[in-house]
């Protein structure tokens, strides 16, 4: 069960008063802990740092103050599954194998009848860190594959507290069962039946639970003196959205802001319990989300990317571009705002780079080591690949985005009332084919145009110059791009978790059905 909020508070006092004692022994200098706090559908205009009207997210504004601000950072694909991929193998989801050749150009991701999953193949940052004698946690939503071998526990993590798939449901058992949480190998329960998600209210203890599972994790890793790696993926802005009760119907924003308030509040927490134990200065944090905010399932379920355009699932601004903050006392200076361009798969470089370690040499690592960035605030050169399944769609080199395919959504699913652009229709640039400009790039100035809303004209010198520039990053990066075996293309109704490890022990196992493969169909 979820420790009381005010207990956590209590402790976090009561350890600040006693810590200071023994801070100094307790520090671990030479490996820095590292904490990634990834958020599950948070919009770039979701923080009040970045303009939110409701000023809703006094944490995470403090740790822009007193960090550094990523108003350029990106995700590495529009959709969690892929996204999450490449964090942890710092490789585009083309080369780490999360992307489908069904059909071209989709979105895929691990639904429970996916075959497929992370691959044995790619190493994973928590795999390097136990070089320097990291242990890793992960705590919240998996989503690189539910099966057995492609669970976490298999690729680094020495702890696992969450799920492998979404907090999709209620289902019926018979046909479909609800998704397991784990502690570490075994089950525990399920979503909607042990670990309660109440749809018509949005109350659940999840974050709380995530939320308590984090600062445990942080205190006795400390008290071990051993350094650590949490991963901490909350999943409570996902639709459908929930909040436990001390958050519903705080927000201004309805329950899509009392999740914001309740992850705000526990990233404030999580700060708060490494300045007590004394560790601060000795922990590299960075937040981010894993894609735009899901304005398809706006307003009540959805966040706000700002002023982008489109959202989750599009390669537009609003689907890449993501809220970022490193924090690192003592190491990052104070109050930074870096322009730098940034990727999540630069969390798996840098963080290796903090830990002291190289990244693995034996294949292309499509991360940067942002260290020069956040101990100087230096500006690498480097461009930003948007790519939708198999596709690249477009590329930004500094202030310039070439777009080399434009598509929202298709026909089918905008007439059934699903629209990834809601008021936001751009003519010729929010299409629902999929509109090729390989010939002719529709190309925009980001400064000027962070809402990608007017083209630059074909026959100007300024598109002449972005196109040249754009055109040589291209055609080296389509030199050296060797494409991944797919692992989102075959699904299966007998792979659900139907009986996951630990099911025994709670009388939860459910029969699974004749296995019947199919190639996974991806509309999105």
């Amino acid at each position: 069960s979820a420790m009381d909020v005010c207990l956590i508070q209590t402790l976090i006092l009561f350890c600040s008063l006693i810590c200071c004692f023994w801070a100094d022994t307790a520090s671990n200098k030479s490996t820095p802990n590292i904490i990634i706090i990834l958020m599950d559908d948070m919009g770039w205009g979701d923080l009040g740092v970045f303009g939110q009207p409701s000023k809703e997210t006094p944490n995470l504004d403090s740790m822009a103050a007193q960090g550094m601000l990523f108003p350029n950072f990106y995700t590495a694909n529009p959709l969690c599954s892929p996204s999450r991929a490449s964090l942890l193998t710092g490789r585009l989801p083309v080369r780490n194998g999360f992307y489908t050749t069904n059909a071209h150009a989709r979105n895929a991701y691990t639904p429970q009848e996916i075959v497929g999953g992370i691959s044995r193949d790619e190493i994973l940052l928590p795999q390097v860190l136990k070089k320097k004698g990291y242990v890793n946690k992960i705590i919240g939503k998996w989503h690189l594959g539910h099966r057995a071998h492609h669970l976490p526990l298999e690729h680094g993590f020495d702890e696992w507290f969450g799920a492998p798939n979404c907090h999709f449901g209620p289902y019926n058992s018979s046909d479909r069962p609800n998704v397991p949480v784990y502690n570490n190998s075994q089950m525990v329960g399920r979503y909607y039946e042990e670990f309660g998600i109440d749809k018509k209210t949005g109350e659940s203890n999840l974050t709380q639970i995530y939320l308590e599972e984090g600062l445990d994790f942080i205190f006795h890793q400390n008290m071990a003196q051993r350094p650590f790696f949490l991963y901490w993926a909350a999943d409570a802005t996902h639709a459908p959205v929930y909040a436990s009760k001390r958050f519903l119907g705080k927000s201004q924003r309805g329950r899509y802001g009392d999740a914001v308030m309740e992850l705000d509040y526990s990233v404030g927490q999580m700060l708060a319990w490494l300045r007590a134990l004394g560790i601060d200065k000795d922990t590299f944090v960075f937040f981010t989300s894993d894609n735009g905010a899901a304005v398809m399932s706006g307003p009540k379920q959805s966040g706000s990317n700002g002023p982008f355009l489109c959202g989750k699932e599009t390669t537009f601004e609003g689907g890449m571009r993501e809220p970022a903050i490193a924090w690192w006392p003592g190491h990052i200076p104070a109050g930074t705002v870096s322009q730098q361009l940034g990727t999540v798969m630069d969390l798996f470089s840098t963080s290796l780079s903090v830990a002291g370690l190289s990244v693995p040499d034996d294949r292309l690592i499509d991360g940067l080591d942002l260290s020069p960035v956040l101990h100087n605030n230096t500006l690498i050169n480097r461009p930003i690949f948007y790519y939708r399944g198999n596709e690249m769609m477009a590329v930004r080199v500094g202030p310039y985005k070439a777009h080399y395919w434009t598509w929202s959504n298709s026909w089918e699913e905008f007439n059934r009332g699903i629209n990834f652009c809601p008021g936001q229709e751009v003519a010729g640039v929010t299409t629902h084919t999929q509109q090729e400009h390989t010939m002719q790039p529709l190309i925009f100035h980001l400064g000027r145009d962070p809402g990608e809303k007017y083209p630059i004209s074909a026959v100007t010198k300024e598109y002449q110059d972005a196109l040249s520039r754009i055109t040589a990053v291209v055609e080296k990066h389509k030199k050296g791009l060797v494409p991944g075996v797919p692992q989102l293309n075959m699904c299966d109704m007998a792979v659900m978790n139907w009986a996951p490890p630990g099911c025994e022990k709670l009388g939860k196992c459910l029969k699974a059905p004749k296995s019947q493969p199919w190639k996974c169909d991806w509309p999105h």
